[in-house]
C-alpha cells in the first residue's frame, strides 16, 4: 500500500532544489505553492521514516524474543514489541490519511455566515452564541475573526452574521459545520419555563481568491443605501451600505459594518465572490455526482445536523450518532471532542472508495 512512498527522498531534493532557485522568488505565487508542497512532502518522508524504522525494530525484537531463553527477558521484549505494535499501528493510520486525496480547499480561510431560523428572538440569540462559541474555538487556533457584515437584534443576538476567519487549516478543521443546528432550551423571557425549540443555518464558505474567479465589470451591479443599527451617528446618516448582485445568477451581498462605502463594497464583493464560487463548485459537485448519497454529510446546508439540548447538558450530532454530554465546554470553543470524531469519521469514508 505505501510503496509509493518509496521515491519520496528524490521529490523532496528536487522541491529543494527548486526552492533554492532565485528564478522562483519572483513569482511569489508559486514560490507559495512549492513551498506548501515540500512541507507537505517532507512531513509525509518523515512520517515514513519513523514507519520504516518501527518495522526494522520490530523485526529485530521478534527475532530476539525467539533467540531469548531467559523468561524475565521474554516478558521485557513482549512489553515493547506490543508498544512497537501500537506505535506502527498509529503510524500507518496516518499515512493512509496521506493517501487520501487532498481537498484542495482544506488550507483556505472562510467565510462563516449563522443565520437565524425558526424561533425569532430565541433563534436570533443562539446565532450569537453560536458565534461566539466559533470566536473561542478561532481563539483556541490562533486564528483571526473579522465581521463582515451583521444584523444585530439589539438583545444580544443576531438575524445574521458574517465573519472571516483566517489561519492555518481553518476549512480543513470547520468544514463539517455547515446545515441547521437545533437549540432547545427555556428562553430568557419564558416566565412559565417551557423549553422552546429553534434554529439557525451555518454556512462554511471557503474563501474565493481572484485568481480563482474572474467577474467581468458589467457582470456586477452595486447599489448603496442608508445603514441601520448600531455604529454611531454617520452610519445611520450617510449611503454606506452596498449591495453587490451578480446579475448573470441574481447572487446577493450586502454590507453595511463600516462608517465607509469603500469598505463596505469591498467587503460585500469579498462575500460574493465566495458564495459565488461555492455555487460553482456545488453545480459542478452534482453534474458530477451520479449518486446523491456522495453528498451526505458533505455540509448541505439543509441537513438539520446538530442539537444543543440546555436542560440535559447535552449536544448530539446526528451524522455520526455522537453525543456529549459536555455542553457548557463546547459552548466555550472547547470543539475538539466534536470536530475530531467527525473528520476521523469521514476519513474512514473516503477510505472505504480507496479499497
Amino acid at each position: 500500500m505505501f510503496s509509493r512512498f518509496e521515491n519520496l527522498g528524490e521529490k523532496l531534493l528536487e522541491l529543494e532544489q527548486k526552492l533554492a532557485d532565485p528564478a522562483k522568488l519572483t513569482n511569489q505565487g508559486d514560490f507559495r505553492l512549492l513551498a506548501k508542497e515540500h512541507a507537505q512532502v517532507s512531513r509525509l518522508h518523515e512520517l515514513y521514516g519513523s514507519y520504516k524504522r518501527l518495522q526494522d525494530e520490530l523485526k529485530e525484537n521478534r527475532a530476539l524474543l525467539k533467540a531469548e531463553e531467559d523468561e524475565e527477558m521474554q516478558e521485557l521484549v513482549k512489553a515493547e514489541i506490543s508498544e512497537l505494535n501500537a506505535r506502527l499501528a498509529a503510524l500507518e493510520q496516518d499515512l493512509r490519511i496521506m493517501l487520501l486525496p487532498r481537498d484542495p480547499k482544506d488550507d483556505k480561510n472562510i467565510l462563516l455566515e449563522i443565520r437565524a431560523g425558526t424561533g425569532g428572538d430565541e433563534a436570533a440569540l443562539f446565532v450569537g452564541d453560536l458565534y461566539k462559541m466559533y470566536c473561542r474555538y478561532a481563539e483556541a487556533q490562533s486564528w483571526k475573526v473579522e465581521v463582515i457584515s451583521s444584523n444585530p437584534i439589539g438583545i444580544g443576538g443576531f438575524k445574521e452574521i458574517i465573519a472571516l476567519i483566517k489561519g492555518d487549516q481553518v476549512y480543513s478543521r470547520l468544514k463539517y459545520e455547515s446545515g441547521a443546528h437545533r437549540v432547545q432550551r427555556v428562553p430568557a423571557t419564558e416566565a412559565q419555563g417551557r423549553i422552546h425549540t429553534s434554529a439557525v443555518t451555518v454556512a462554511v464558505i471557503p474563501e474565493a481568491e481572484d485568481v480563482e474567479l474572474n467577474i467581468a465589470p458589467n457582470e456586477l451591479r452595486f447599489d448603496v443605501f442608508r445603514s441601520s443599527g448600531p455604529g454611531g451617528q454617520s452610519v445611520n446618516t450617510t449611503d454606506s451600505g452596498v449591495r453587490a448582485t451578480h446579475l448573470p445568477t441574481g447572487i446577493i451581498a450586502t454590507c453595511q459594518d463600516e462608517k465607509s462605502q469603500h469598505k463596505n463594497k469591498a467587503a460585500a464583493l469579498k462575500v460574493l465572490r465566495a458564495r459565488l464560487l461555492d455555487a460553482m463548485e456545488r453545480e459542478q459537485h452534482d453534474k458530477m455526482s451520479a449518486d446523491r448519497k456522495s453528498q451526505i454529510g458533505s455540509g448541505d446546508r439543509s441537513e438539520r445536523i446538530r442539537t444543543y439540548n440546555f436542560p440535559q447538558g447535552r449536544m448530539t450530532d446526528h451524522r455520526i450518532n455522537l453525543t456529549l454530554y459536555k455542553l457548557d465546554d463546547i459552548m466555550l470553543g472547547k470543539l475538539d471532542d466534536v470536530i475530531m470524531p467527525l473528520i476521523a469519521h469521514y476519513q474512514a469514508e473516503a477510505f472505504k472508495t480507496l479499497q
